[in-house]
């Protein structure tokens, strides 16, 4: 069997073991059904996966370039998803943005609605709710019991999302009135799903009050994670071993350039400091898109006019990944955007999803985050992933990757948007530099004060001082340029989610690094865009090596 046919395999036990990961990956048969996230489950998951590991090792040296990367993508998928049940990370599994208790409720927007037979999978998989989240509870509790339980300011932020989804008006309670919108005239079918969904409001009720009164008082009042567990997961982040000291180092003299640079465009707009203008630009309505609906509409003709004008000049786009769908997401999550890729087979269009509250929307700070989650960046990253079927194995172009090059990727475009001058107002161009400066920030504040290392004493906030939470807020707010709101649930993400934080700049640095020495080399910019996606997400280190191969 060959590295191509394993994989093709592989994905279909994946998506068996996983059905959430299966909607995500737009693989079909799995849509109605929950995995097993139990202590039982896991166990269960990790054992496939070692008889995975022992088959993929079985394989003879493969000579050909696209059979030897997908052979180390099997092997390294495998690698690291059994680490993370070797260390338990299950039993973690529960922080302010990106576990599995805001996967459940994500799972929903990946579903095909636009059919009967999607809603009916949208029924079952409601009605079986309740078990899912008793067996992710069980697994929990586990953690608990072992002293693995995660930071109370993690469990507080998932009691109050809880509390939205249990709602009237959480997401739950809105897919009846999706499906009735539709007028399919299935009246059987609206009853089924009305059911359903006050199942499964009651199973995140009691999953709410479970984490509020038992786990919640249990929890550990300390944030940071120290340096081991650091460590490990910023290489799981960027896919190699990260110099935690140097990057530290490096993340503040970004803030500083970072700095400088705003202040030269800000002087362009008018006298007053940067602060002030960017208070303005976050409140004053002359800034802002009068109501989330002209937001949407407005981001949705931005990502279609960069298509048309970027496609062929400077990236090759496939039909397929030519639509690109904008939509708000449904209430209950932490502020901001975020991308669902397509289908494995390009049926289901990648989307960009924003959660909004209602009213004016200031635009000064999103048209780079809308070039970042769309095109030319996670849109155009992971699409081409999902459609290169000739070069990447079926592992690779659905299930794997690192946040590093993701990220990285999608904090390059939006510094590339501004050099290809898609920034048309100067606010646009100030808000991309307050992106990349609030990434800066990360850099330093999720090192810092997960390794509890003191602020420098040269640097240009606190200088000296121990990081806490109410210090990550000031330096996001008042450095990073976010509102108050945004600070906060930033930080929060940041402490619950160790080492992902610093993956933007970490790997925008070393895209950058590696488009210079392939320019050097006499290499074009086009040629570097069709190399660097064209090997697909890969680790840092072997990016480098990929890029710099002879042709």
């Amino acid at each position: 069997m060959t590295p191509f046919q394993l994989a093709d395999a592989l994905v279909d036990d994946l998506a068996a073991l996983s059905p959430t990961a299966a909607t995500y990956w737009g693989v079909p048969g799995h849509d109605h059904r929950w995995e097993d996230l139990s202590p039982d489950g896991a166990a269960h998951h990790a054992t496939v996966l070692r008889d995975w590991r022992v088959r993929v090792a079985t394989l003879p040296p493969q000579t050909e370039r696209w059979s030897r990367l997908a052979v180390h993508v099997l092997e390294d998928h495998l690698d690291l998803a059994l680490d993370g049940f070797t260390h338990g990370d299950e039993r973690r599994d529960l922080n302010h943005l990106a576990s599995t208790f805001q996967g459940l409720v994500r799972t929903f927007d990946a579903m095909d609605t636009s059919t009967t037979a999607g809603w009916e999978a949208v029924a079952a998989r409601l009605e079986a709710l309740e078990g899912a989240v008793d067996g992710y509870q069980r697994t929990l509790a586990q953690g608990l019991a072992r002293g693995e339980g995660v930071a109370a300011r993690q469990v507080r932020s998932v009691v109050a999302q809880g509390r939205v989804h249990a709602s009237e008006g959480g997401s739950f309670a809105g897919l009846p009135g999706r499906l009735r919108g539709l007028a399919l005239g299935d009246a059987a079918l609206e009853r089924r799903l009305d059911a359903a969904s006050l199942r499964g409001r009651a199973a995140y009720h009691s999953l709410t009050n479970w984490l509020e009164q038992v786990y919640l008082p249990a929890a550990t009042p300390v944030d940071a994670v120290g340096r081991d567990r650091y460590a490990r997961a910023a290489r799981r982040s960027v896919g190699g071993t990260v110099d935690l000291e140097e990057t530290l180092a490096w993340g503040w003299a970004e803030v500083r350039a970072i700095q400088a640079r705003m202040a030269v465009v800000a002087a362009a707009m008018g006298p007053e400091p940067v602060g002030d203008l960017v208070l303005r630009l976050q409140t004053e309505p002359a800034f802002a898109a009068p109501s989330a609906e002209v937001f949407l509409e407005e981001m949705a003709a931005r990502q279609q006019h960069a298509l048309e004008a970027l496609a062929g000049a400077h990236f090759d786009v496939p039909a397929p990944l030519r639509r690109l769908d904008v939509k708000r997401a449904p209430p209950g999550g932490p502020p901001g955007a975020y991308y669902v890729p397509p289908s494995e087979d390009l049926s289901r269009p990648g989307a960009v999803w924003y959660s909004l509250t209602d009213g004016p929307q200031a635009r000064w700070d999103e048209v780079s985050t809308a070039y970042h989650e769309g095109f030319p960046g996670h849109h155009l990253q992971v699409g081409l992933q999902v459609a290169l079927r000739e070069h990447l194995c079926r592992v690779h172009r659905v299930a794997y990757g690192y946040s590093g090059y993701a990220e990285g990727w999608a904090l390059y475009a939006e510094a590339l948007m501004g050099e290809l001058g898609y920034y048309e107002r100067p606010e646009y161009e100030l808000g991309m530099l307050a992106n990349q400066l609030m990434r800066a920030c990360r850099v330093v504040f999720d090192i810092g004060a997960h390794l509890d290392v003191p602020i420098p004493a040269d640097a240009p906030f606190h200088p000296g001082a121990r990081w806490s939470f109410d210090l990550g807020v000031e330096l996001m707010a008042s450095v990073g340029g976010m509102t108050r709101a945004t600070a906060e649930s930033e930080v929060t993400r940041y402490l619950g989610w160790p080492g992902q934080a610093i993956s933007y700049k970490v790997g925008q640095r070393a895209m950058l690094a590696l488009r210079a020495d392939f320019l050097a080399r006499g290499g074009t910019l086009r040629q570097f865009h069709d190399r660097v996606l064209g090997c697909g997400n890969v680790g840092l280190a072997l990016l480098r090596a990929e890029v710099l191969a002879p042709a």
